[in-house]
């Protein structure tokens, strides 16, 4: 099982050569064929190393990190190097100057899952500083649950696809759907259903209008809408107007489930700002015609009307706002609980949102509790690192940066998902020691001072599952383990032996054994559920199956039990009803995040001051060829690519106006940074719009200068590092504003996946 979908994985001589996909999957994704050549790459790390200024000199900042050389250890001088290492740190600074990151999405797994290891290890150590939230919902985590309760429940239990083929008329989508990124689960998963759900959908009748500048957020047939991006609230307030202004909005709805919309629609008039968001109004800001979001709004009222706001508009500044201005629309139209109708975040983001839930819980390796009371939003890690002991603002509390001196990373890849990387390359010059578990010498790897070389999920035996897919599945090692790698549980349960809560941290359990007691657990909740379609097997019985399926809960509508009775199923908020003025909000007294959803205007876009500059609207969006960052070197991500470079979508128009022509090599920048892309010419994006997805591995000209230009196409050097508002702090690289011109001169080669120089210990 992978991320990206359930398969059979074909080896020889040790290394996997083919990807077949699980029969049952309607449309299996071609990320898949990025694991073929996989367990062996060049980029693989054979054994543990330790950089050699760290080893030489000591744990110390240093400006070295991402341009020094290795040097290889063996696995018991790693283990006693880092057992020191931890030791010294909480002794002398205490445990909260310990950051466990460890954001990514690692492996499927359900045991060798690098985050649960690295936290639970680092709870019975004592505890560390961790992150809240995530880069992909980091706005979303924060003003969901302060509006209607929740947060996963959004998408883990939205409504599904079935009921929406069903009974859907009319799909706004804001973002589109799109199906690039229901390849992948967190998790895995046995079956994509999203192209079937919206084929059906239109079959019936059913029609979708998609509100994006990329016309391919959407397959198949559909009305686009393409605004200047950013520009969705407006959008949403305009098709609000309308509803409040011809009466059209259901006010019994929003009496019985909803608070503060008198309060909303004050400010939706204008009463309270003496701007009336009018179509107009929204038309000047957007460039949609006004006559056409009025069409939009009666139709939406028309029908049974489901409102879909992507992830993506919640990863820009003010991005609290769209997620909720959208489930402000919904409820205006009263549709909130009906099957096909209401509100969905997320369809099309990933493949959870419109799969039926599983009812039970899941194997999952117990983490503990952490001591240490800190934490970080978690795309603050650059302010963490180089602004210990000030203060921020969040959700209300006033925190301050721990000083922290030990960074732990397992599991993931911040030169992926984070901004401005000359920033966060600055902001790893500052702790003593950075320690890194990776299968492969990615960036963060090439910046640590201790490197742990882990194995793949093709290298070990685990159980994968996901709480929207029916099927738990036996991931059976395909692969013998590369070099010198080692499962992480391996490495933590030596590391705990060395610092004394070595049976603590293992129960005297080996992996084979957490994985039987951790399928007892889950098959104790299966046998006491007494709708289970069957009785699942015992491990032995489970393990030579290879899979065994578990219920779902089918037809399922986001909301339906509130809707039929509020009193006694009300929503987990002060008012127990929708917010859509929240008291809380509005007390806090952010300039950036007000008691209810308003216009902000953006920061990067193309009405503004700044474009004057940076004429073009950069979308860096998830990419279609890979995982994030994950296996970039594969087939598939490999294929994508332009003269080895991350391909870069621009108009035709704007692509002449540059003089650049298909197939050329392109320079892009603002005054964050530069990157080098390929071009690709496309109608199917608004004028003044490129889009350049993230997850090309940093690949920087100098790997001495943070100031460097990428030369592989990795968007986030141009991408600001700011949080969305006080309120949430959440991730704000969807969208950034660049010049483009023609690259002139020789290409520079591409040594993003070139391990780094590794010398022998010297005696």
């Amino acid at each position: 099982m992978a991320h990206w979908g359930m398969y059979s994985a074909e080896v020889r001589d040790g290394e996997v050569v083919a990807a077949h996909p699980y029969a049952g999957d309607a449309d299996p994704s071609p990320i898949l064929q990025n694991i073929p050549g996989s367990v062996r790459h060049r980029s693989r790390i054979t054994g543990p190393a330790i950089r050699r200024g760290w080893l030489e000199h000591g744990p110390g900042p240093s400006t070295d990190r991402g341009s020094d050389e290795f040097v290889a250890v063996s696995w018991d001088e790693l283990t006693e190097l880092l057992a020191a290492e931890l030791t010294r740190v909480a002794e002398r600074h205490g445990n909260r100057a310990i950051f466990g990151g460890s954001y990514g999405w690692s492996s499927p797994g359900r045991f060798h899952h690098a985050q649960s290891q690295v936290h639970r290890f680092l709870k019975m150590f004592g505890g560390y500083t961790r992150s809240v939230h995530s880069y992909s919902l980091g706005a979303t985590g924060v003003i969901m649950p302060r509006v209607v309760g929740a947060h996963w429940k959004l998408f883990a239990r939205s409504t599904n696809w079935d009921v929406i083929a069903r009974e859907t008329d009319l799909l706004v989508c804001f973002g589109g759907v799109p199906l690039k990124n229901t390849g992948v689960n967190d998790g895995g998963t046995s079956d994509h259903p999203t192209r079937g759900g919206l084929d059906r959908m239109r079959a019936r009748g059913g029609r979708i209008v998609s509100i994006t500048p990329l016309r391919d957020d959407v397959h198949g047939e559909h009305e686009w809408l393409a605004p200047r991006p950013g520009t969705d609230v407006a959008i949403m307030l305009a098709l609000a107007y309308v509803l409040a202004s011809e009466g059209l909005a259901d006010r019994k709805f929003l009496d019985r489930y909803c608070t503060g919309y008198d309060r909303f629609e004050a400010y939706l008039l204008g009463r309270t700002d003496g701007v009336p968001k009018t179509p107009e109004w929204a038309a000047e800001l957007s460039g949609l015609p006004a006559a056409t979001l009025v069409d939009l709004a009666r139709r939406m009222a028309s029908g049974r009307t489901l409102i879909s706001v992507t992830w993506s508009l919640q990863r820009v500044r003010h991005g609290e706002q769209a997620p909720w201005a959208g489930i402000t629309l919904a409820a205006m139209l009263g549709q909130i609980g009906v099957p096909g109708g209401g509100f969905g975040h997320g369809y099309g983001s990933m493949n959870e949102p419109g799969r039926a839930p599983v009812p039970y819980p899941l194997p999952t390796l117990f983490q503990g509790n952490n001591d240490v009371e800190d934490f970080i939003p978690v795309a603050a890690i650059s302010d963490l690192l180089l602004h210990p002991g000030e203060q921020f603002d969040y959700d209300g509390r006033r925190l301050t940066f721990p000083d922290t001196r030990l960074v732990y990373w397992a599991g993931g890849n911040p030169f992926h998902h984070h901004q401005h990387l000359a920033r966060l390359r600055r902001a790893l010059t500052r702790p003593d020691t950075i320690v890194v578990h990776d299968p492969y010498w990615t960036q963060m790897a090439k910046h640590a001072d201790i490197v742990v070389p882990s194995t793949t999920a093709l290298e070990r035996d685990d159980l994968s599952c996901t709480r929207n897919d029916p099927l738990l599945v036996a991931m059976q090692a395909a692969a013998p383990r590369f070099a010198d790698a080692r499962d992480d549980y391996d490495t933590f349960s030596a590391l705990a032996h060395r610092l004394g809560f070595g049976e603590r941290f293992t129960e005297g359990r080996t992996s084979a054994q957490w994985l039987e007691h951790l399928y007892g657990q889950w098959r104790g909740y299966v046998l006491a559920d007494e709708r289970r379609l069957e009785d699942p097997p015992p491990f032995a019985e489970f393990w030579r199956r290879g899979h065994v399926r578990m219920r779902t809960e089918d037809d399922l509508t986001l909301f339906e039990e509130f809707r039929a009775d509020p009193e006694h199923n009300p929503l987990r908020t002060p008012s127990g009803r929708i917010e859509i003025f929240s008291a809380d909000i509005d007390g806090f007294g952010y300039d950036d995040c007000a008691g209810h959803p308003r216009w902000y205007e953006p920061e990067e876009w193309l009405g503004g001051e700044r474009a004057q500059t940076f004429p073009l609207h950069l979308i860096a969006n998830q990419p279609k060829s890979r995982l994030h960052s994950q296996l970039d070197h594969g087939a598939t991500s490999q294929k994508s690519k332009v003269h080895g470079r991350e391909p870069i979508r621009i108009h035709p128009q704007d692509a002449a106006e540059r003089g650049i022509t298909p197939g050329d090599v392109v320079r892009v920048y603002n005054d964050r940074g530069a990157c080098l892309a390929g071009a690709l010419l496309d109608e199917g994006l608004r004028r003044g719009v490129v889009q350049l997805a993230t997850g090309a591995w940093y690949d920087p000209l100098d790997p001495a200068d943070p100031e460097s230009m990428c030369v592989h196409g990795n968007p986030n050097v141009l991408t600001p590092d700011t949080g969305t508002s006080s309120l949430a702090q959440g991730c704000t690289g969807q969208h950034v504003l660049v010049e483009i011109e023609r690259f002139e001169g020789e290409l520079p080669p591409i040594r993003a996946y070139d391990p780094p120089t590794i010398r022998p210990r010297r005696p």
